[in-house]
């Protein structure tokens, strides 16, 4: 696999998958395999990937079997607040906020992430350059001038040159930390809701929040590197939001709808000379 170019987390997830199987069946047995599979007590989306990955073995060692089909169950995407993204993040250290930030602002993929060298960012321009995974287009996405600030205290602080990576560690070490700090966190406050959130609800976030602002699908699918659109389709079923989750402001003047334009606030409607405007919490 390593030769035919797989990556390093599919090898991961390959070995990881063939030492769960052969705990409870003789590989070289596919219907011992297949029963063990039928009688987990997991989703079909779990039974499918171990499938897969019991597939590249019998190719390998040339196993005949027929591989059963299960397809997943379709689930809904629930985007978490942009204040309990913000608790967790500020409840985080100095590199894992500077992390999550990226991941919240910019929606890339943990292994993404971690794969951003130094020369990926433009900090002048306020622009990073990931190099897509899942063979995904390229794409160039715009950041905060507070992450800005950010990466330069943490290019400064590591005294990392252009090719170095910009963080250290592979994507299972970036999740395995997010969630033992979400999990703290969610003990200290009491709040069982914050233990539900993944790190990739940060990129679902991202993808909801573009889409609302933009309406234009086929950006959304650009600045996520989606390969296929029906990815990009499931965040246009996200927006019938409830009233609570939205921030309402009245605009008095010119200025002051300039000034909430400029802060993600979308115009609703005009009343009694006021125009008032709207922005997901």
């Amino acid at each position: 696999m390593k030769n035919n170019n797989k990556s390093d987390y599919t090898l991961r997830a390959t070995s990881k998958g063939l030492k769960q199987l052969s705990k409870h069946a003789d590989l070289n047995n596919p219907e011992q395999v297949k029963t063990y599979i039928a009688t987990l007590n997991v989703c079909n989306g779990t039974k499918k990937n171990l499938c897969i990955i019991y597939n590249s073995f019998c190719k390998h060692h040339q196993i005949k079997w027929q591989m059963p089909k299960y397809n997943p169950e379709p689930k809904n995407i629930k985007i978490p607040t942009k204040e309990k993204l913000e608790m967790i993040i500020s409840a985080s250290g100095k590199t894992l906020a500077t992390k999550l930030t990226i991941s919240k602002e910019c929606g890339l993929r943990p292994i993404e992430l971690c794969n951003l060298k130094v020369k990926d960012i433009d900090l002048d321009q306020r622009l990073i350059t990931p190099t897509t995974a899942k063979n995904g287009k390229p794409r160039t996405l715009k950041i905060s001038q507070s992450l800005q600030r950010q990466l330069q205290d943490h290019i400064i602080r590591n005294n990392l040159n252009p090719n170095d990576k910009l963080f250290k560690g592979k994507a299972d070490a970036y999740s395995r930390l997010y969630t033992r700090k979400r999990n703290a966190l969610a003990k200290k406050l009491q709040d069982p809701t914050i233990r539900q959130i993944r790190l990739y609800d940060f990129r679902h976030y991202f993808a909801t929040m573009l889409y609302h602002k933009t309406r234009d699908i086929l950006y959304t699918k650009q600045q996520m590197g989606h390969k296929r659109i029906e990815n990009t389709l499931i965040y246009t079923q996200l927006l019938n939001l409830n009233d609570d989750e939205w921030i309402c402001k009245v605009s008095h003047n010119i200025e002051e709808s300039k000034t909430l334009i400029e802060n993600g606030f979308e115009y609703i409607t005009e009343q009694d000379g006021l125009k008032i405007f709207r922005k997901r919490k």
